[in-house]
């Protein structure tokens, strides 16, 4: 029997605080997550001047342990794995036989033979799929651990001293992507120094049992140096000015590594086949001779908001499209991201425009990100 009733969204373990809060509400990835508590401009600026604190339980977790787990994910993942140290992240890709992209994802080696890959909340089952397929023939066990954590944020200048004052762990030793068990406010959590928002940051990883309590700490900890609760918009706005793409947007199975932009994450120098290895050697030589569209940033000279899609006009031809497009609370302008052919590219490039809904808009062409923090 098939059934046409809608399916339920899942609800992270904060739900009812969100809903206490005042958040508004969406549907995203199948899961009800806050979209704004406020003003998404407020809570930007708050992540860029201050601190911002946000539920992220929707990401999908995968645990990969076992003598073999190393060489399965160096097999499974475009990224050279083995070579992460114990208690460092990487970013990397998992790619289809053709090359293109099914997700791309942050791994965590937590132990010698323990690895978790977060992937994203709209892929993670598709993920799942692809790793307990790629497993056949290697020691190693995929855990779906989903249901297993809890995944708060705490982003901005302000979210080292906050932290520290709920820790003794060793933040001034956490290097960006790295990663190590701690507690924090009385809850044993991973403490991850990765985010999405080009700021300095916090990840933390906890049972949902330990989620209200830890975020309650979190806020009491926060509020005398202005941290606010921040919902998914100012997320993508932030993760807009900084450049980083979102899967969906910037990549998808639609593109290899090199077509983003991004085939620096392709290892081709690790030892052992890996899934993609042939179609994306032969993607990185196109690459060489013909050069791919390239990701530029668009700023525009006018208020009207581009929007995934757009076409991107130069000499009234179609050159590229808009990936992503937002107002930008830091530049006070209109921004976009968007693939163009690469003579159209080079920062500064003359006559390029969006046409929105048939009106060709100015733009001027910059290079990646719009932002980029003071260290």
């Amino acid at each position: 029997m098939s059934s046409n009733a809608p399916v339920e969204p899942r609800h992270t373990a904060l739900d009812a605080l969100h809903r206490s809060l005042g958040a508004t509400m969406t549907d995203f990835a199948g899961w009800d997550m806050p979209l704004r508590y406020g003003s998404e401009r407020d809570e930007h600026l708050a992540v860029r001047t201050k601190a911002g604190l946000f539920d992220l339980s929707h990401m999908g977790e995968i645990t990969v342990t076992g003598p073999q787990a190393a060489s399965l994910l160096d097999f499974a993942l475009v990224g050279n794995i083995g070579g992460v140290k114990p208690g460092r992240a990487r970013y990397t890709m998992i790619c289809r036989a053709d090359g293109g992209i099914l997700d791309d994802l942050i791994v965590y080696r937590l132990a010698e033979t323990t690895y978790m890959v977060v992937a994203n909340a709209s892929n993670a089952q598709t993920v799942l799929d692809a790793l307990v397929e790629r497993a056949a023939g290697f020691d190693a066990e995929v855990r779906d651990d989903r249901d297993a954590y809890a995944l708060l944020a705490i982003q901005g200048p302000e979210s080292p001293g906050i932290l520290k004052s709920l820790t003794d762990a060793d933040l001034d030793g956490l290097k960006y992507y790295a990663g190590l068990p701690g507690t924090v406010a009385g809850v044993p959590a991973l403490i991850a120094r990765t985010g999405y928002t080009g700021e300095d940051g916090f990840e933390l990883f906890v049972a949902p049992a330990d989620a209200e309590k830890l975020w309650q700490a979190l806020t009491d900890a926060g509020a005398p140096v202005g941290l606010v609760p921040c919902g998914l918009s100012c997320r993508d706005t932030l993760r807009l000015e900084a450049g980083m793409p979102l899967y969906g947007h910037e990549l998808s199975t639609a593109l290899t590594p090199f077509a983003a932009g991004l085939g620096r994450v392709v290892k081709f120098e690790k030892e052992g086949d890996f899934v993609g290895r042939e179609a994306l050697t032969e993607a990185a030589a196109r690459a060489e001779s013909q050069p791919p569209r390239v990701l530029v940033g668009l700023i525009a000279e006018g208020r009207r908001v581009p929007r995934a899609g757009y076409p991107v006009v130069a000499d009234g031809k179609v050159v590229g499209e808009v990936t992503s497009g937002a107002p930008s609370p830091t530049l006070g302008k209109p921004i976009a991201m968007a693939y163009v052919d690469a003579a159209h590219s080079a920062p500064g490039t003359p006559g390029v425009g969006v046409d929105i809904r048939g009106s060709h808009e100015p733009y001027e062409v910059v290079a990646l990100p719009f932002y980029k923090r003071q260290k």
